[in-house]
């Protein structure tokens, strides 16, 4: 029987209208790429950055097996897990952590495209460099997240970069002859640039937010935390990116310890080597987690965060509200969720009801810095 897409969740993932589990381009990848499915032996297909699992289980009831996968995310792993066990497919994939070993002597991988060029640069370089050199890369996504520029990247590392036709408003690239080295001179990831202004060096893999750089809302948001709970023991660093924040937190308070954590599992690793590069790593302890998951009630005094409005390619506030809940729960009381956002989402109403009494700290052109208190 054709594999159910429609019984797929997104679980633990945010859920509600507009957000779906697989979409057309899922099933065009998998029918692009179906007469390699048959042809391909047990551990020699992998799958990236497979939102919820439609691309593995796919490859699975097509009579993949030992379907290795990465996911990015640490929800999308979870909701995996789900549809997998619920679908009687847990056996058929084994999630991996992004690196050469995923790679290794895969003859076929399957992507989702990742928005970011320089992801699928990263990407692209690992598979090139550990895959068979009969490699077949599948790639796929809505077209309008897609640019020509993507094909310039895998071009950077294949030899021949094949399009489809349009179906259903998605499109797939098809990319065969990997090469071990791109054009000399080009730098490779993870990348790190120093910021005097901050006294701090970001180090990030390709994907992660502002990548090496800091982006306008978070600078705003630091010129505005020395005066966050200053007598706070510990902070955390929540949906902590490349932990610029946790850094200069911890380079500016000598005593002070940072958690930092975000479900990116690249985040997660920029964070770490961010924190290394700064000699900071013996006060930032750096997890992969689905918010403060980890984290005990009215535990801390600060949390400061940077909240993404992004689930996937959609634009969804829902990922701010259950992080606002989180803050919550961990706030001991008058302890305090110091935030930053785009000042079009009036993310205030919404502070005030899930964590507390709310006061602008800062507001400029495009971005408003709020301190939450959790009430006492």
């Amino acid at each position: 029987m054709p594999f159910d897409f429609g019984a797929l969740r997104r679980r633990p993932d945010v859920e509600g209208r507009g957000l779906e589990a697989s979409d057309a381009a899922d099933r065009l990848i998998l029918d692009e790429a179906a007469g390699l499915i048959g042809d391909a032996g047990p551990g020699e297909i992998v799958v990236v950055d497979d939102s919820y699992g439609a691309l593995a289980l796919g490859a699975a009831a097509a009579g993949a097996r030992d379907v290795r996968v990465h996911q990015d995310l640490v929800t999308g792993a979870r909701a995996l897990a789900m549809n997998a066990e619920h679908a009687g497919l847990a056996g058929a994939v084994r999630p991996m952590p992004l690196g050469p070993e995923l790679f290794s002597r895969a003859r076929l991988v399957l992507l989702r495209l990742p928005r970011s060029l320089d992801r699928l640069d990263e990407l692209a370089g690992l598979m090139a460099g550990a895959a068979s050199s009969d490699v077949v890369l599948v790639a796929g996504g809505r077209i309008k997240h897609m640019s020509l520029a993507m094909n310039e990247v895998l071009a950077a590392w294949f030899d021949r970069v094949d399009v489809s036709h349009a179906r259903q408003k998605s499109r797939v690239l098809t990319a065969r002859g990997p090469r071990t080295q791109r054009s000399p001179g080009a730098p490779g990831w993870p990348r790190g640039e120093r910021h005097d202004d901050l006294g701090v060096t970001v180090v990030a893999h390709g994907g992660v937010f502002a990548g090496a750089g800091v982006d306008i809302g978070t600078r705003f948001l630091l010129e505005q935390l020395h005066a966050a709970v200053p007598d706070a023991p510990t902070a955390v660093d929540l949906a902590c990116g490349t932990g610029v924040v946790a850094a200069w937190l911890a380079r500016t308070r000598p005593a002070l310890r940072v958690t930092a954590t975000d479900r990116s599992a690249a985040a997660a690793a920029s964070a770490r080597l961010t924190a290394e590069a700064n000699d900071l790593a013996d006060r930032v302890h750096v997890t992969q987690a689905d918010g403060l998951e980890q984290l005990g009630d009215a535990s801390e005094r600060l949390i400061v965060l940077n909240p993404p409005f992004h689930s996937e390619a959609a634009l969804h506030t829902g990922i701010a509200a259950h992080l606002f809940a989180d803050a919550a729960r961990v706030l001991e009381p008058g302890g305090e969720l110091w935030c930053v956002w785009n000042s079009h989402l009036r993310y205030r109403p919404l502070l005030e009801r899930v964590v507390g009494p709310t006061r602008q700290v800062a507001r400029n052109a495009k971005f408003t810095v709020t301190a939450s208190e959790r009430a006492r």
